[in-house]
């Protein structure tokens, strides 16, 4: 791919909005389920209750099933919310392909989750094999959705990654 022929870097949010029903839902779910998502739960309580004209009290005390399936059908979702939506989704049903890119690349993790907060940017040619290693291993679908929210979420560190053919959308 030539020098100035750059993928755009997809938002949170069209990622979100490109996932299958099923992953949706999956992420939804899992989303839900993250202790660590307070400041995103209330946002999409919020979007949640108006959507459906219901009082946020009533939206919160939802089983997490119907929650999901609220939060799945609000046509527009926030950077933020979809953000952890995505890394919901990967936390929950992708740690294994995530611990093999981070051993891959030699970052130390703890299944999948990177121990360490700084991550040093790692060099274009590990990256290349680190993402031909999990292609090879992993659904081209799961890999590409992994790879681009890596991206999403933090250019500066990962951004090579999308220039990268296991970064197209199969």
């Amino acid at each position: 791919m030539a020098e100035n022929d750059q993928r755009e870097i997809s938002r949170p949010s069209q990622l979100w909005k490109q996932l299958s029903a099923e992953r949706k839902q999956q992420s939804a779910e899992a989303f839900w389920r993250d202790n660590n998502a307070s400041v995103e739960h209330a946002e999409a309580i919020v979007a949640i209750a108006q959507r459906i004209k219901f009082r946020a009290k009533s939206v919160i005390a939802l089983p997490v099933e119907k929650k999901a399936r609220h939060l799945v059908a609000v046509s527009a979702v926030s950077e933020l919310v979809a953000a952890r939506l995505l890394v919901a989704y990967h936390l929950a049903h992708q740690r294994p392909m995530m611990g093999a890119f981070h051993d891959a690349l030699g970052i130390a993790h703890e299944e999948g989750l990177i121990k360490d907060e700084t991550v040093v940017k790692p060099d274009s040619d590990k990256l290349k094999n680190a993402a031909d290693q999990i292609a090879a291993k992993y659904p081209a679908e799961d890999v590409s959705l992994y790879l681009s929210t890596l991206v999403s979420q933090d250019p500066e560190t990962w951004g090579e990654l999308a220039q990268l053919p296991q970064t197209i959308p199969a």
